[in-house]
Formats: structure tokens, sequence, C-alpha cells
């Protein structure tokens, strides 16, 4: 994955519509559902609490193969580019540990691994606006260039490739 330039606007805008509609077609396709299945399959002891959870289900399992048919639309562009970036740092959370461990001993993929995360990251938070911790991510990426000059590693977010986690 490569980090690309979102326009923070276009993208709040375009979740919050995708919110909306989600919310919008999960409320309405349950209750139709529910109420329909209600409507065939009367229960006499006046309980549907399944009939209401099978709408829920079956409109949840609706809503998400149409987000992920759609997932390469226009219109989705900055919102399916921000959830694959989030998957991709949790990738590179679950095996933190490792990779800075790597990283203190000079291991240049290592260290253009976290400078990759801490990019990411900081695209990420900016993007919603989430700038309470951004003081800590900028000492951490003035650790890592400290690192990298000690390491004589030039640091490239071009360099990051999913599949150098296996390594780690």
């Amino acid at each position: 994955m490569q980090l690309i330039e979102i326009n923070p606007e276009r993208y709040r805008k375009r979740l919050n519509k995708v919110i909306f509609a989600c919310i919008g077609i999960l409320s309405i396709g349950s209750l139709s559902i529910s109420q329909l299945l209600i409507f065939l399959f009367p229960s006499a002891e006046g309980t549907h609490f399944h009939w209401n959870l099978l709408g829920v289900v079956f409109t949840a399992a609706l809503l998400l193969t149409a987000l992920v048919k759609f997932k390469k639309h226009p219109f989705l562009y900055e919102t399916s580019y921000v959830w694959d970036l989030k998957q991709t740092l949790n990738s590179i959370n679950r095996r933190m540990k490792k990779i800075e461990a790597a990283s203190q001993k000079g291991d240049k993929t290592a260290i253009n691994i976290l400078h990759f995360s801490y990019s990411g990251s900081r695209q990420l938070w900016e993007l919603d606006n989430n700038t309470i911790t951004i003081n800590h991510l900028t000492s951490l990426e003035n650790k890592l260039n400290e690192l990298a000059q000690k390491h004589q590693v030039t640091l490239d977010i071009n360099h990051y490739n999913s599949n150098q986690l296996v390594e780690y």
C-alpha cells in the first residue's frame, strides 16, 4: 500500500454520507424484514426476538455485501482508501514489538516499516481530526529520525510492502 493525499473535507463529507446511508438502510431494512417475518410467521407467545434478530442479521449481511461490491466506486474512493489504511496499520501494530526490536538493532526494513506506520497514522489522525495524541506521534517520529541517522538508513514510505511483515 502506498500513502496518497486525500482531501479531508471531501473525505469527511463522503464518509458521513456513507455512515448515514448505512444507518438508514440498516434501520429500514431490518424493520421491514422483521415485520414481514412476523406477519408471515406470527408467534402465539407474543415474542418476536428471533425474527427481529434475523432481520438485523440479514440486512447487515446485505449491507456488507453491497459495501464490498461497491468498494471500487469513485464515490467510495476516499472511504475505501482509509479502510485499507486502517487495516494495513492494524497489521503493522500486531507485529509492533518485533518491528521495534529489530529497528533498534539497525534493521533497515523495520525502520522503514515504522516510518510508514507513523506517516500513515499521522495521515489517518489528521483525516479523522484526531490531533489529541499527535505530539506523542511527533516524538516517536523524531526518535525514528535519530535512529535512521544512527544506522544510516534513508527513510522512504514508498519502500513499504506488506510482504515485509512476514519477517516479523
